[in-house]
């Protein structure tokens, strides 16, 4: 799995391309991690380009969720596909994060 990193202005954009599932979520989890650090929770996981999500996956971005949330933040997701959606909707995982239609929405919402 490839993750691209890119900046608007104070926030940090992620974009995770490919299925996130056991052999990637170590990988993802730093990358991840590494821009909380960096950036204060101030970024978004764009997963527009995320075709698929495994129990490791969805654990992966649960657990990230909790950290954020220890520290009053949320894990912001925007541009989920359909497929993404109803996993998260099916597992009750929907509600531990903020939805966006697209990056620009996430972004604004740190305003």
């Amino acid at each position: 799995m490839d993750v691209s990193e890119s900046r608007q202005g104070a926030v940090t954009v992620l974009r995770p391309n490919g299925a996130l599932t056991t052999d990637d979520t170590g990988l993802f989890r730093k990358r991840v991690r590494d821009v909380i650090a960096r950036s204060l929770g101030r970024f978004v996981l764009d997963t527009s380009a995320v075709a698929y999500v495994d129990s490791d996956g969805l654990e992966a971005l649960a657990d990230l969720a909790d950290e954020l949330a220890e520290s009053g933040q949320t894990l912001k997701l925007c541009g989920s596909t359909d497929t993404v959606r109803e996993v998260l909707d099916l597992t009750g995982l929907a509600s531990s994060f903020e939805h966006f239609q697209d990056v620009q929405d996430a972004v604004r919402s740190f305003r």
